[in-house]
């Protein structure tokens, strides 16, 4: 999910270039160029590791908590078979309790490259693709939407009809591969079974608004807001409402947005827009 920075980001794209997302749905701007997959992707993608991120992770938080987590990375790395699965979960709950998605993602990969569970490829999915949507490095976020990929993937081939992974595993497509539509047709499967799907109607939402389909949008975003409101979602489905001239619901959702995401920024931003409309 995108925070309040990142939807401010998005709000000066839209002003400036009409897009709606600060990292484009790759495919959809130039569906003849293609964005992943090639070797230099694959080299990008190596560099990334769970030292790496740890330490940088590391860099934002006290020092006792810093010293807590070396002590078991330090087990971990004299530990083998369950014993290491067991500690591992401990190093997750540990990077889970400071909020830091990215080396969770790379613990839950590792505990499922030792013991092939769904839990564990699911949630190493989830973890990296929360790391990556708020994530500033681009070429870090794109490493982990790969990984993100991969392990969802490998969910699939242990549990392939479960909804959980194939939502993410569209999203993930849908952000950072050169097949965007395989992505889209995932996450139709899964409102087709699970019409009120947060996750899978909010990206499809994002899709819609950016291949121009506002009519589309506003359904999904309708469907999201009433289960669980957020100002980005709002502020989604005000943009849609704009788009087709119901500049009445536009205010009323830009509204909604502004009190949610209590943004000075947004705020501002979202005044002029109320302005406008209301002209």
């Amino acid at each position: 999910m995108l925070n309040t920075k990142q939807i401010i980001v998005v709000v000066f794209i839209v002003v400036l270039m009409g897009v709606l997302l600060a990292r484009p749905i790759k495919g959809l701007v130039d569906g003849e160029k293609e964005t992943t997959g090639s070797t230099s992707s694959n080299s990008t993608e190596s560099m990334y590791n769970l030292k790496y991120v740890s330490d940088i992770a590391k860099q934002s938080i006290n020092a006792s908590l810093v010293q807590d987590i070396a002590a078991i990375e330090a087990k971990v790395e004299e530990a083998e078979g369950e014993e290491k699965v067991t500690l591992l979960q401990e190093l997750a709950n540990k990077w889970d309790d400071v909020a830091k998605d990215a080396p969770q993602g790379f613990v839950y990969a590792e505990m499922a490259e030792i013991t092939p569970k769904f839990d564990y490829w699911l949630k190493a999915g989830d973890s990296y693709r929360a790391a990556y949507t708020n994530l500033q490095d681009t070429t870090m976020a794109s490493a982990l939407n790969q990984r993100a990929i991969q392990s969802y993937e490998k969910a699939l081939e242990l549990d392939a009809n479960n909804l959980s992974a194939k939502t993410g595993l569209g999203a993930a497509l849908v952000t950072g591969s050169n097949n965007p539509m395989a992505g889209i047709a995932l996450l139709q499967e899964v409102v087709k079974a699970e019409p009120k799907n947060i996750e899978a109607n909010k990206t499809l939402g994002l899709f819609s608004l950016q291949s121009q389909q506002y009519d589309k949008a506003i359904e999904r975003f309708k469907t999201v807001v009433e289960l669980k409101p957020d100002a980005e979602s709002y502020f989604y489905l005000a943009t849609g409402y704009e788009k087709i001239g119901l500049r009445t619901e536009a205010i009323s959702a830009f509204q909604k947005s502004k009190a949610m995401a209590a943004d000075p920024t947004l705020s501002q931003y979202i005044d002029r827009q109320i302005e406008a409309l209301s002209k």
